[in-house]
């Protein structure tokens, strides 16, 4: 656990060191930020998927649960359920925006001005 850690810890530096006016070390730093970026897109929505996709496994599991138990309540456990099914599938599509947001926007990334 801390070497993982120190290996988070030795990452995010890249990420938050300190500014420099020199143009060739802002573009590298830009540069890591962007390949970080991507890496934490790509495991945020892995993540988020993965918890939706249990979240969702679950919920199906107990509506068909119940409706074999009492088959009478079926209609309005699907109902729950599909309001329920809604409610996880947001969460995931929150953290593909900001997935995007973190590619496409990226509010780390310094802007260098044209050479004129």
């Amino acid at each position: 656990m801390k070497k993982i850690f120190f290996l988070l810890l030795a990452f995010s530096a890249v990420a938050f060191a300190a500014e420099t006016n020199n143009l060739v070390e802002q573009e590298a730093m830009n540069t890591w930020i962007k390949a970080f970026s991507v890496l934490a897109a790509g495991l945020g929505l892995g993540v988020a998927a993965l918890g939706g996709a249990i979240g969702m496994g679950n919920t199906a599991a107990a509506t068909i649960a119940g409706t074999a138990r009492n088959p009478g309540l079926g209609p309005k456990l699907m109902t729950t359920m599909f309001i329920a099914l809604a409610m996880i599938e947001a969460q995931v599509i929150y953290a593909l925006v900001i997935a995007l947001i973190a590619l496409y926007a990226n509010p780390f990334i310094k802007f260098i001005p044209a050479a004129s």
